[in-house]
């Protein structure tokens, strides 16, 4: 029977299951906040809702109601399943949620996080082009283990879903599995949970028995075939790993898609919600997370991690570093073996080199601090040359305090800065110079104890070192001695 496509303007309403326990994650953090690509699996479900535009968006919360609830905050309505008694119960409660409703019903799960926008778009296609009452998503696993399957008839027509703890050995053997995406007619929807029975091998309200309902009451069922892959659930910690494995090796993908060059997309982590720029080579161990801009033509070395960080175009990060809520303008470097901590801003070429420690600095245009050095609360001109083993000294056990060095200052190797404290622009800090006052522009610094030389003082050092040395050797040998003749005469 072909169907008449659905007039337009009917609504579309979203119901997301989040309220599922998780025992089998065994953590105090509920299952659906736990992260894959860098956010809350919850996440996922939350923009695919978003993308439909829908009139409603109700999240039926359970365990741990009250994280959920903070993670959602006012991007959907709440409903609140306690105590849980399955799927179907879940829904129901939802339901209420949307009291008056009368369009489609798209139910999402809050722990699939691989489902994508557009699948969940084109089961709203294929709802209205089919003329369906419920339509369901549907995949076919090699391994079906734990998933509900999906029961056809003779004539390949849907027939209803069997849980698996109620199956039959022949139903078991079953590919084609529930995914639990669905949409249905609101009214339809209504009645049919409200005639869920709970007899079954859990004790409980079953949503996929509405499938069933709608084959009984003689409603067309419609199933869209999807990827596999895409609607895997998590249940538990493998679950967990398995998922994120196929999300990285997902964005991975998508990126080399748009001219990034992974050299190692098994060895790449890259969330979510990160952007990358054209031309930009990531190498293997390559962290890239939270907010993270890079822009284009980057290198980011072995082993580095970039988080809720913005690179401009052509930054070179080298192997090893660390590099969190920073930002790097064109042609910035860095590394390797650098740490850029929060508030850290390199400008347009600055440099920063191996175990450079840096933290709530601006560096300015040009400038360089190339080794060994720490950097804390200080404002740092265009072209200043910072010497290895530099130290701002900001803390003074009360309160941090800031250095600000101007333009074209070089500053000498193992110099300190005490903090608070300003350099004027092209001062010379001579090195092992201790900075405590304000430097005037121009001026040479040199804050150091004088040099005092000692002739032969050194020859001298090791001569009486030698000299008790080899007075120790003789001692030693006399008490021997005079031990031996001891024992001998007693």
């Amino acid at each position: 029977m072909t169907a008449a496509r659905r007039p337009a303007g009917k609504g579309t309403a979203v119901l997301i299951l989040a309220a599922g326990q998780g025992k089998r994650m065994k953590s105090r953090l509920p299952k659906v906040l736990h992260r894959v690509g860098g956010r809350p699996m919850l996440e996922s479900a939350l923009e695919c809702a978003a993308a439909l535009k829908p009139a409603r968006t109700v999240v039926v919360i359970g365990h741990q109601a009250e994280a959920v609830r903070a993670w959602v905050g006012d991007r959907a309505e709440i409903a609140l399943q306690d105590p849980p008694r399955g799927t179907g119960d879940a829904a129901r409660r939802g339901l209420k949620g949307l009291s008056g409703f009368r369009g489609i019903v798209v139910i999402l799960s809050g722990d699939t996080p691989l489902v994508r926008v557009e699948t969940v778009e084109r089961l709203v296609a294929a709802h209205g082009a089919s003329g369906a009452t419920v339509t369901l998503a549907a995949a076919r696993l090699a391994d079906p283990t734990g998933y509900g399957r999906v029961v056809r008839g003779p004539d390949g027509a849907v027939t209803g879903i069997v849980e698996e703890r109620d199956a039959t050995p022949g139903q078991r053997r079953i590919s084609e599995i529930n995914t639990g995406l669905y949409a249905v007619e609101a009214e339809f929807l209504g009645r049919a949970l409200a005639e869920l029975s709970a007899d079954n091998a859990q004790g409980e309200y079953y949503l996929t028995d509405i499938v069933g309902a709608a084959v009984a009451a003689g409603r067309p069922v419609h199933a869209l075939a999807v990827e596999a892959d895409e609607v895997q659930g998590v249940n538990s910690r493998a679950d967990l790993a398995r998922v994120e494995g196929l999300m990285r090796a997902r964005t991975c993908r998508r990126w080399m898609e748009e001219g990034v060059t992974v050299l190692d997309p098994s060895r790449t982590w890259i969330d979510a919600t990160v952007t990358i720029g054209p031309e930009t080579v990531l190498a293997p161990g390559v962290w890239l997370e939270g907010a993270t801009v890079i822009g284009a033509g980057c290198s980011i070395g072995a082993g580095s991690r970039v988080a809720a960080s913005r690179l401009g175009d052509g930054v070179v990060v080298k192997d090893y570093c660390v590099i969190e809520e920073a930002e790097l303008e064109d042609g910035a470097s860095v590394g390797p073996f650098a740490h850029l901590r929060p508030g850290s801003v390199l400008r347009k070429d600055a440099r920063v080199g191996n175990f450079v420690e840096l933290k709530k600095v601006e560096l300015g245009v040009g400038s360089k601090a190339n080794h060994l050095s720490y950097l804390g609360d200080a404002v740092i001109g265009s072209h200043v040359n910072i010497g290895a083993g530099t130290i701002t000294c900001n803390y003074d056990g009360v309160k941090k305090s800031r250095t600000v060095i101007e333009d074209g200052v070089f500053v000498g190797s193992d110099s300190q800065f005490v903090a608070p404290v300003r350099v004027g622009k092209g001062a010379v800090i001579a090195a092992g110079t201790t900075v405590t006052e304000d430097v005037p522009a121009d001026a040479l610094v040199i804050g150091r104890t004088a040099q005092v030389i000692k002739p032969g003082w050194a020859k001298r050092k090791r001569q009486e070192s030698k000299d008790r040395r080899g007075g120790s050797r003789t001692g030693g040998v006399r008490r021997a001695a005079t031990a031996r003749t001891s024992y001998k005469g007693e």
